[in-house]
């Protein structure tokens, strides 16, 4: 029997040690425990945040800044607020990210930010909903980008922490469902509080909550508790908001690949509301965007649900982002040379069906290009920059684009930029 003095207390783990345990870097991996309940949540758990990044800068926020601050100023209105908010979000989520990989709790680094930064996004949308003045407006929307952020940038953390590289591909189907149906539904859903904004914001703010928490709950993480403190350090915390291109080019190639073709989506689907009323004269908007965002999501869904295990089956991603970038070309050209209604209803449907596709691998491409297993949470805050600033920044771009040139100028802006991302993603070598 040994005495209490023989015994060898348990060193605590460092940081390399307990990401050397998890499933994201190892292939073949050692089993997951859960995973197909992780990979089931993941749907609900963005759609809850991103249907607030569909509904609020596509809807409601476009239409209480007409109500609030009159119609004329509209556009301009919209694209300031929208800026600074932007650029919130793109400080604030790498910043989420790397404090999460750096927290030390027995629920794990990601759990304990995805749940505070739903509470206090949602307590940001209800305090949003009684903005009255610009600078009010400038005040909430900065805050619920930031809060909310805290809440995505772990929660996009949980696949290359938690998830085998194998599976990334469906895992990554799953993810973008979720994405895409909350950032096209959030605007469905959002068209029916088109005439009732307070009761809207409410709605997604619990909404968001309750599944974040639930999320939470029924996939805990690892705990945390043990891992070896690091001491702070000013420049790898300035390191948040950079990787570099030269030491990591894959990375930067990536980043940049869905930085373009996003904003060349998003500036303009995102623009949606001002696009039926002031470019195809819609009187009232409410009615046909429910039937608009059921087309996009058609054409998502179905592209998503083949194209992710498709991809993981022939073992390549970039045909998938080359195709999709042919298709969302020629959907934006119907609505630029045919300026009407039904060109838009038709570019709705083509558009979404080349998204899809894209949003389906570039989720697991860029899980494979992280620069560090000790870091997935700041490097994948860093890319996820590409994914959410340019859904909200959307319309302080299009806004620019619309004051300076017009509407129909947005077309052939989001054609070029859609194919200069596919172009972007060819020198990445570590996928094929």
């Amino acid at each position: 029997m040994t005495s209490p003095s023989d015994r060898t207390p348990t060193p605590p783990l460092t940081q390399k040690t307990f990401v050397a345990t998890a499933a994201g870097n190892d292939d073949p991996p050692p089993p997951v425990k859960g995973l197909r309940r992780l990979m089931t949540w993941i749907v609900p758990a963005n759609l809850g945040i991103f249907l607030v990044w569909g509904a609020v800068p596509g809807i409601l926020l476009p239409q209480q800044i007409a109500v609030q601050l009159g119609e004329e100023n509209k556009v301009a209105n919209l694209a300031l607020i929208a800026t600074i908010g932007a650029f919130a979000s793109m400080i604030a989520q790498p910043i989420a990210g790397q404090i999460s990989d750096r927290t030390r709790s027995r629920f794990g680094r990601r759990a304990p930010w995805i749940v505070l930064g739903a509470l206090a996004g949602a307590l940001s949308l209800v305090g949003l909903a009684f903005a009255g003045s610009i600078v009010g407006f400038i005040i909430a929307w900065t805050l619920v980008q930031i809060c909310f952020n805290f809440a995505q940038g772990p929660l996009s953390a949980v696949m290359p922490d938690r998830v085998p590289v194998r599976r990334r591909g469906s895992f990554a189907t799953l993810f973008g469902i979720g994405m895409m149906v909350g950032a096209l539904g959030g605007q469905i859903v959002g068209s029916f509080f088109f005439r009732s904004i307070t009761l809207g914001y409410v709605v997604f703010a619990v909404f968001a909550v309750v599944v974040l928490t639930l999320f939470v709950v029924f996939n805990p993480d690892h705990s945390s508790a043990r891992i070896q403190p690091e001491p702070f350090d000013l420049r790898a915390f300035l390191g948040t908001f950079w990787v570099n291109p030269v030491k990591h080019p894959d990375f930067f190639w990536a980043f940049t690949g869905r930085l373009l073709l996003y904003t060349g989506y998003f500036t303009v689907v995102g623009f949606q509301l001002y696009l039926l009323t002031d470019y195809f004269g819609v009187e009232y908007p409410e009615q046909v965007i429910p039937l608009l965002g059921i087309l996009s999501l058609v054409g998502i869904v179905v592209s998503t649900v083949i194209s992710g295990p498709l991809s993981d089956r022939i073992g390549r991603r970039k045909p998938f982002v080359f195709a999709s970038a042919l298709f969302v070309s020629v959907a934006f050209a119907l609505p630029w040379a045919w300026a009407d209604i039904t060109a838009w209803m038709i570019m709705t449907f083509i558009a979404g069906f080349g998204f899809g596709m894209f949003q389906a691998v570039d989720t697991a491409l860029i899980s494979e290009v992280l620069p560090s297993a000790e870091s997935f949470g700041k490097d994948l805050g860093v890319v996820n920059i590409a994914a959410t600033l340019p859904q909200t920044l959307a319309p302080g771009v299009a806004g620019a684009i619309v004051l300076a040139f017009g509407y129909a100028t947005l077309f052939p802006i989001a054609i070029v930029l859609g194919i200069l991302g596919a172009c972007a993603v060819w020198p990445i070598k570590a996928v094929r």
